[in-house]
């Protein structure tokens, strides 16, 4: 369920963030398709709050860095392990493939760091971005950590739509698939969400919280790779955050 104007104040950041360059009430109107009196109440509103401000003073409004600050504030309190980011860091320039970190959030996995591939032809991944969390190797990573019980009820909410031609539509489906992944050691999807991409990814438990690290790219690339990336994400993380930071081995 979205609360629209929740959903428009996003819309407005996200915005600024794609075209970086100060906007008029009536130019975030226009791109919206928002009432002129909507985008007036709803940007009168940022600017009041201290969220935007008129660099130019013609009534053209840009954020003000009082996001960025209460962003900082918010991520110093539950930060990704640093060690998370040195091991996706050092998985871009291994595999030259992108990789990301990423947690559990209901129905979905949600990447929370992310470092993209320089490879024109890459997965494109970035912060805040959700997936359903049961077509992806990551998400089933995280599944996979969860006791029987809450795994159940959480298969027992998800919609099994195709998403792709390789999505598991059904509970028994996903059972076994992580059952599979469980005994080989490492987690995979392959067209399972978007087209033609592929991905490898590892649980990892760092204190009480459960993380999944994942290298994805075009299927042409990755998928003859995915034992050998498994290798290099788990000697990684090793190496970075000790072989007890990894629950699930090829035994399990």
């Amino acid at each position: 369920m979205l609360v629209k104007q929740a959903d428009n104040t996003l819309a407005i950041l996200e915005y600024f963030a794609e075209h970086r360059a100060p906007a008029t009430v009536a130019e975030l109107a226009q791109h919206f398709g928002w009432a002129r009196s909507s985008a007036f109440n709803l940007v009168g509103t940022l600017a009041e709050r201290g969220y935007l401000y008129e660099p130019r003073l013609r009534g053209s409004y840009y954020p003000t860095p009082r996001w960025l600050a209460m962003a900082r504030r918010i991520a110093e309190a539950d930060p990704v392990p640093e060690a998370l980011v040195r091991v996706i860091e050092y998985l871009v320039r291994e595999t030259g493939e992108t990789a990301w970190v990423a947690g559990a959030s209901g129905l979905h996995v949600v990447v929370l760091e992310a470092r993209e591939s320089p490879q024109l032809l890459r997965y494109a991944a970035q912060p805040g971005t959700r997936l359903p969390i049961h077509v992806t190797g990551s998400g089933q990573a995280l599944m996979a950590l969860m006791p029987t019980p809450q795994r159940d009820a959480l298969l027992a909410r998800i919609s099994y739509d195709a998403f792709n031609r390789n999505s598991p539509t059904s509970a028994d489906a996903v059972r076994a698939q992580i059952e599979e992944s469980r005994a080989r050691g490492w987690f995979m999807s392959a067209s399972a969400y978007s087209s033609d991409l592929a991905g490898v990814a590892l649980p990892v438990s760092i204190g009480s919280q459960n993380f999944a690290v994942t290298v994805a790219g075009p299927e042409a690339r990755v998928l003859p790779r995915l034992a050998q990336l498994a290798d290099d994400i788990r000697g990684v993380i090793t190496a970075e955050c000790g072989a007890q930071s990894l629950p699930l081995t090829a035994t399990a």
